[in-house]
């Protein structure tokens, strides 16, 4: 990994990473989605700290299926240093969902994705948000371009704070003006905000993935106090050359050039959106 060019404001938070395994104490389920390589909180935690990243929220991913075991290690070991985020399913208890907030998880993320099972169905969402809704839990949503676009009505629908992984994927040859007007019109809302990570999944050119700074740097400037930014390591399910960390770190310099504007991306609208201020709220047990 290259070094980082420029140091990060004390607080500075990865919005959106992932954690697997390790696998001889979190052997991967039958039912994941997909089999992803081994990553655990020990190896994310070496690469924030040559980074410069004080915090992190880490994603559950369905590669670990439903078990959210190796999240609930991570936020235990972590002590504060970390929130997560739940993939639930519409037959999840109203228990297990005070557990994982006690624990330190803030937010339940739906996937639109078809290689992560397509389109959460209106039972399921119904379902999750009628539970996490009481605990101020926010809802992420993992869509493709052409997802924004055909559920744009639904997401602005959804009555808890919103945020958008990785810019919602647009096609930047295809839908990126209609997936622009979009996205700005959920910021307006108030309830919706952006993570401006997913550059290289974006990216036509490849890295250092210039092609995609214009698209994020105008979404920070349209509403700087609700844009997030995240690695997204490990970089699972990428086809071709696997991103550099420092690269795309180097990246926020160019989407917010300005101090100000990065002590917001980085440290203050990630500090408030994912409760990093307040304590846990009671003994966890994973």
């Amino acid at each position: 990994m290259a070094a980082v060019s420029r140091a990060w404001p004390a607080g500075a938070c990865d919005a959106h990473c992932h954690i697997f395994g390790p696998f001889d104490r979190f052997p991967l389920p039958d039912d994941r989605s997909f089999t992803p390589p081994e990553a655990p909180e020990t190896v994310l935690r070496r690469l924030h700290d040559r980074l410069g990243i004080d915090r992190a929220v880490i994603v559950h991913s369905q590669g670990h299926g439903r078990d959210h075991r190796p999240l609930l290690d991570a936020l235990a070991v972590g002590e504060g240093r970390y929130r997560g985020v739940a993939v639930l399913g519409a037959e999840v208890r109203a228990a297990e969902v005070a557990r994982l907030d006690a624990a330190g998880v803030c937010g339940a993320r739906f996937n639109f994705l078809a290689h992560l099972g397509g389109a959460p169905s209106a039972e399921r969402m119904r379902a999750v948000l009628a539970l996490v809704r009481p605990l101020d839990w926010h809802v992420a949503i993992h869509v493709t371009g052409a997802d924004l676009i055909r559920y744009a009505e639904l997401i602005a629908a959804i009555e808890v704070r919103v945020v958008i992984d990785h810019m919602a994927r647009p096609d930047l040859g295809r839908n990126l003006g209609a997936c622009q007007e979009i996205l700005c019109r959920l910021l307006d809302s108030g309830r919706v905000w952006i993570k401006l990570s997913g550059a290289d999944r974006i990216s036509r050119e490849g890295a250092p993935y210039h092609d995609v700074v214009p698209f994020a740097r105008s979404l920070a400037a349209h509403a700087p106090e609700r844009v997030l930014w995240g690695s997204d390591w490990p970089h699972v399910n990428i086809k071709g050359h696997m991103p550099d960390d420092a690269v795309l770190a180097d990246l926020v310099a160019e989407i917010a050039p300005s101090e100000t504007a990065r002590q917001r991306l980085l440290v203050d609208n990630p500090s408030a959106f994912f409760r990093f201020d307040e304590s846990r709220r009671g003994p966890v047990g994973a």
